[in-house]
């Protein structure tokens, strides 16, 4: 579909909005002169009052005739000073689209490409031009696969996607308004008769009557057709509009193969969707290890230690690239599938380009060190960039299980409390343990109904898992309190404890892990015949110790 064909389409759909509020005013209007005729005058003032509380909605939709504002994206903008070679190639790139090149460009910490224009009149006039670039991308593609991804961006200006989505921006932000007022005052009225009931309960309680079942369902009623209403049409418009985005998707990739090249484009869709899922483990696994802790890595790691994982663990990705996603996110997601794009672009002739631009992306940057520090400065929130910064990421690792075991609080933690009325210890539970007493502690713990009600051998066999799994965690906590445990950092792998022996104790082989020592011995502690005596060998404890001490306050 062409461009003055998309742009009709975009501006009919945003007509349809405001005509379907004029229609439903009519509507209002017409049973208000209804009612005026022929319903009681005490009827018809009430159902008048509902009248207008629909209509106010109605009228705020239509009377929305600004764009908005697009939220501003976190990021760092880098001048053609800052990052020449970058500039250059996008600049370059733009000129074999046929488009012209953006104004500003914003590096961002995801793993995300995207362009954007201020157009003005509708789309109609152009306006100022920026590129959003994610820096993980830089860190995870080739210099090839990165001009692929620039160029299906750029492609995106030469079909003047950008300058129409102010339309189809306006359109979904106009009825997505109009279903969230109409939601907003079904949720009110709810509200309103909720508080009544609960006050006429509450006042039945107090005269020793019979309470009635809140119910609020017929509440808001109305309010709740009408933004069915809407939210049909919304359905409609966005299916519409992203059956033409998905389009747009298509033509970009087409104009990235002719510019970047056929191979380059296809590897680049199926690196996306691999660095997407890398990253979402590295922020959760690394880069807020320290979160706890209130921990940073050193300065430009944040962001930086991405790459290394990436080099670090390229088998393990091997294998993601071999599964393609193949549907969209929802019916609405504006990209087809990835799968699609990519059978697409390799079916394009062959181009015979695959030797261009094998270094990495990262290499366009003119200090990447420097930018992955600033980046840092941009898009971090001030609360965190309060944290301290550790020497490097083994002291993090440290600093952060140090914290996250000395705030331990496991189901059997709790069940400890509740049964002993003290704060939960090691030592407590293991002389409980020698008192014959683990199996009624047990009972205190999160059950299933099937568990609560088994009986002997079955009741210990629902109940072990629960409880070796608490009092593992326990003894990783005694160990890390008694500063015995040493955390090995690795991008490989996750992270693993060794033990470090007691005063007086030899050390454990060389290649005995942390679980070789604590697996058995609490094996032995929730055995059916339960015996404390491995764990205690591991851990020897004497009344002086202060990890021994015990206070009588509860928890």
């Amino acid at each position: 579909m062409g461009v003055t064909l998309r742009a009709l389409r975009a501006l009919l759909l945003l007509a349809g909005f405001y005509l379907l509020g004029v229609l439903l005013l009519a509507v209002l209007a017409g049973l208000d002169y209804l009612l005026y005729l022929h319903a009681p005058s005490g009827v018809a003032a009430k159902l008048y009052l509902v009248s207008v509380l629909l209509a106010i909605p109605l009228v705020r939709g239509l009377f929305m005739l600004r764009t908005p504002k697009a939220e501003e994206v976190p990021g760092l903008p880098v001048t053609e000073a800052d990052e020449p070679a970058l500039w250059r190639t996008v600049r370059e790139l733009a000129d074999r689209i046929g488009t012209r090149a953006p104004s500003r460009i914003l590096l961002t910490p995801d793993v995300n490409a995207a362009v954007a224009e201020d157009a003005r009149l509708l789309g109609l006039l152009p306006g100022p031009r920026r590129l959003h670039l994610g820096v993980p991308l830089l860190q995870g593609l080739t210099e090839a696969q990165l001009r692929s991804v620039l160029a299906h961006e750029l492609g995106h200006y030469s079909h003047a996607d950008t300058r129409l989505a102010a339309v189809v921006l306006r359109g979904r932000a106009q009825i997505l308004r109009t279903v969230g007022h109409f939601e907003e005052l079904a949720g009110k009225s709810a509200a309103r008769e909720r508080a009544r009931q609960e006050k006429k309960n509450a006042r039945a309680a107090a005269k020793g009557k019979r309470t009635s079942e809140v119910d609020t369902r017929h509440r808001g009623v109305t309010y709740r057709a009408m933004a069915r209403i809407y939210t049909a049409y919304a359905k409609l418009y966005f299916r519409a509009t992203l059956a033409g985005a998905r389009g747009q998707e298509y033509a970009a990739d087409a104009a990235a193969a002719r510019i970047a090249g056929r191979d380059a484009t296809a590897s680049a869709l199926r690196e996306i969707p691999v660095l997407d899922a890398a990253f979402g483990f590295y922020t959760r696994h690394y880069v807020t290890l320290g979160e706890d802790a209130e921990l940073l890595p050193p300065r430009g790691e944040v962001f930086g230690g991405f790459g290394r994982m990436l080099s670090a663990r390229q088998l393990e990705l091997a294998g993601l690239r071999t599964e393609l996603p193949t549907g969209p996110a929802s019916p609405y997601d504006s990209h087809p599938p990835i799968a699609d794009r990519v059978r697409r672009v390799e079916e394009l002739p062959a181009d015979h380009r695959t030797d261009e631009g094998r270094g990495a992306a990262v290499g366009l940057l003119s200090d990447p060190e420097r930018t992955l520090a600033a980046l840092e400065d941009a898009v971090l929130t001030e609360e965190v960039r309060r944290f301290r910064r550790t020497a490097g990421w083994p002291e993090l690792l440290d600093g952060s299980m140090a914290v996250q075991l000395a705030n331990l609080d496991t189901p059997l933690h709790r069940a400890l409390a509740m049964y002993t009325g003290t704060r939960p210890t090691l030592p407590a539970l293991l002389d409980l343990i020698d008192d014959g007493r683990l199996w009624q502690l047990a009972r205190r713990l999160p059950l299933s109904d099937e568990a609560a009600a088994a009986k002997g051998r079955a009741f210990r066999e629902f109940a072990r898992p629960a409880l070796a799994t608490s009092l593992h965690r326990m003894v990783l906590a005694e160990f890390s309190a008694r500063a015995r445990l040493r955390w090995e950092f690795s991008w490989e792998r996750a992270a693993t404890a060794r033990l470090l022996p007691a005063p007086g104790q030899p050390a454990p082989p060389a290649d005995t892990t942390l679980d070789d020592l604590i697996g058995p011995a609490v094996a032995a502690a929730v055995a059916d015949h339960p015996d404390t005596g491995p764990l205690r060998a591991l851990l020897p404890l004497t009344p002086t110790d202060p990890a021994n001490r015990e206070t009588d306050t509860p928890r």
